[in-house]
This record gives structure tokens, sequence and C-alpha cells, in this order.
């Protein structure tokens, strides 16, 4: 059950450029959509991040060498299989996959993007995958944003999306965004799979430093259980059809409203993945302030998001804040002086000056971590710094979806 808010936006806008389809071509799941074709506009600029973990599927190695040498046209996602830790045979499927989009759509080889995600270490049906590729060519349309975002689910309990409109200048500018995750989620990178796309013009340059710098604050401020994925992807498109005119600087009169309109899209959509994250009962922000680096804020963060001593204290709305300062004890802040840090719950004072807060009672903390979003706020005092990660408790209804995932 997902935390907190995670309707469907009111309105999903459709991205003119982009065409989307899902179909279920029977890879792993039956009866749903397994298999999503995202095509994309010929003139659209493209920009990709991907996983660090040196053992990545596939699919990720052939995305990062077919990036290199096209303007991506087609995107392909299949779920239910990572196609990871398969070796050479694994390689082979996903280039067979790519070949028959290629030659269906009379693209070069190295203009189609795979995309995998499900189970890993188990051999791909990439024949399934080739059987429904021509149902979901058929079905490509504009505004199947909602049936993508199903499609490409494998133990998510919601699609994940997030659209809006910004308007500047009399020109409207469209962002529609989509991911998928739910555990093995301590993104490296970015989610386990997301797709972002917008109608402005921006140079390919600028777009691909848009979505290192937007990243950053939203795909790789997120953990649910501390693993990083071998599958982990996103993608940010701009197909240009808003306007003629490129934003292709910083100091472009419209790049800041689009960097924030992009930027909240993608916040959204890693926020989405926390409150869905597997067995979550609680939407948890730790937000670090006080630093003298950026990096030393998110050490820390981190270091209390990952804990398993927190996040199960949490979930049983123990107030035993002693985890939370060992976890920030052990985050690597080396010169820390822990006689000057304060730390919250929402906005009960657990801890004034390294020991327990005058002000704080037993009863007002279980009170703030009874609620279903909690933010724990650590204020460091050493500097101006800050930042934030999102996360989620963890309950014993993660470790049953884990044990039986591939039951």
């Amino acid at each position: 059950m997902a935390v907190g808010n995670v309707a469907v936006p009111n309105t999903i806008y459709p991205i003119e450029g982009i065409r989307l389809s899902a179909t279920a071509a029977g890879v792993r799941y039956k009866n749903r959509d397994d298999l999503v074709v995202i095509e994309i506009v010929d003139t659209a600029t493209t920009a990709v991040v991907t996983t660090k973990n040196t053992f990545c599927a596939a699919p990720v190695r052939i995305l990062r060498e077919h990036f290199a040498k096209a303007n991506p046209r087609y995107l392909i996602t299949n779920t239910g299989n990572a196609n990871a830790g398969t070796g050479a045979d694994g390689k082979r499927r996903a280039m067979d996959i790519c070949q028959a989009l290629a030659t269906k759509t009379g693209v070069d080889i190295s203009a189609v993007l795979p995309f995998s995600t499900g189970v890993i270490g188990e051999p791909l049906n990439s024949d399934a995958v080739i059987n429904g590729l021509d149902n979901a060519l058929a079905n490509l349309a504009s505004d199947n944003w909602l049936a993508a975002a199903n499609g490409i689910r494998t133990t998510d309990t919601i699609p994940k999306l997030a659209s809006q409109k910004v308007d500047i200048d009399g020109i409207s500018y469209h962002i529609t965004g989509m991911s998928k995750g739910s555990g093995m989620i301590r993104p490296n990178m970015a989610t386990m799979l997301g797709y972002v796309a917008t109608d402005a013009n921006i140079a390919a340059d600028v777009l691909q430093e848009m979505l290192s710098a937007i990243n950053e604050q939203s795909f790789n401020r997120i953990t649910v259980d501390g693993d990083t994925s071998t599958n982990d992807c996103c993608v940010l498109i701009a197909t240009g059809n808003a306007s003629s005119d490129v934003i292709d600087s910083p100091t472009h009169p419209h790049y800041q409203a689009v960097f924030a309109a992009l930027t909240e899209v993608f916040v959204r959509l890693a926020q989405l993945i926390v409150r869905d994250g597997e067995g979550a009962t609680k939407f948890m922000t730790v937000k670090v302030t006080g630093g003298k680096t950026t990096q030393e804020c998110c050490d820390v963060a981190y270091a209390v998001a990952h804990s398993p001593l927190v996040k199960t204290a949490f979930f049983a709305s123990d107030a035993n804040w002693g985890r939370i300062l060992a976890a920030v004890g052990y985050a690597g802040i080396e010169d820390l002086d822990t006689e000057q840090v304060d730390v919250y719950l929402d906005e009960v004072m657990i801890c004034q000056n390294g020991g327990v807060a005058s002000t704080y009672t037993e009863e007002a903390g279980k009170a703030v971590m009874s609620r279903a979003e909690i933010t724990i706020h650590i204020d460091l005092a050493r500097g101006d710094a800050s930042d934030t990660v999102y996360t989620c408790d963890l309950s014993y209804d993660y470790v049953k979806i884990n044990a039986d995932y591939r039951s």
C-alpha cells in the first residue's frame, strides 16, 4: 500500500513528438502489459544517465553503446526480467530485440535503446518481446502515458506519473514523465527506470547538463533499501515542438523556469518511488542542515535513511531516537562536534546539543513517529550547507515481498 499523496495527475499532458504503447507480451507476467515502446521524433534531443553498478545489465551496456552513436528514435522496455547476470547470451538477446524493432521501423539499430527490469540472472524471453512488437507499434499514441506507466511496473503497486505546464512569454511548455521502482532502490544515478519528456527546444549538451543536475536532487536523493540496481536508467527527451527558439545555455531567458519545472517533475517521480517502497507504511524526509559541505550533509542523511534500525523503529512508531544519533555518528564526519548537534522529528526537538532536549517527552516522540509522513531534521551546526534525502520505513512486508519475489 503506497503512502500518502500518490494520486495520478488530473491532467497528463501529451508531449508532441512522443508516442507510447503498452502491450502484453508474456515475458513473465500473465494477463498484464509488460512491454512498452516509446517513439521519439527524429528532431528531438535526448539525455541519459545510467547505473553505476559495475555488474550492469546487458541492455544498459547496449544502451550506452547506441547512445554514443546515434540520436535515439525508439525506447523499448520489458518488465519481469532484468536481463542482468546473463553474460554474452543476454547481450545477444537484447541485440536481437533492438534489431527486430529497428527492422520494423526502418531505423538504424543504434537508434534503438533497450531497457529491462525484473528478476536478475534468468535468460530473457526475447522471442516473446519480439513477437509483441507488431502490437506495440500498432498502438502507439501520444496519450498512452498512463498505460505505459502501468506497463513498466514490477512490484510497484501504483503507476508513477507527473505532468505539468509552464507558460513563459506566451509559450506553453509541457512536461510529462513516468518512473518505476519499489525495491532495490538506492539509485546511484537515477531510479530503476525513469522517462521524462518535454516539448521545449533544448540543445543536446544543455539537456544533458540539466539531467545530471536535476538527477542529483531527485532520483539520487532517494533510498528504499540501500541497494543500487543493475538496471537503473533515466532518460530526458526534449522534442522541440513548443518553440523554434533553442534553449542553448543557462543564460537563456527561459532556462531557469524550464529547469525548475523539470525539477518539480523529477522530484515528484522520485518521491513516488519512496512512497511506494516495498512494504512501506511511512514516508520519511531526512533533512540535514548546518553542514560544511553538501556532500557531508548527504552522507549524514543517507546514513540515517539507510539504517535498518532507524527504519524499523519508525515502522514500529518506537521513539528510539538514539538510533538516529548512532547513524549520524558513523556517517564519516570525523571532526563533527556532537555537542552542537540538534535533531527534530517534525516540530518536536528530541536532541539538543548532543543530548536529550529538555522539552522532550517520550509521548511527544511516539506521537510524531505514529504519523504517516515525518521529517527528520538534523542540524550539524558547523556551516551553511544542507541536503535532503527521501526514504521509507522497513516493515515485515518488505521481507515477505522479497522472499517471495521469484515464487
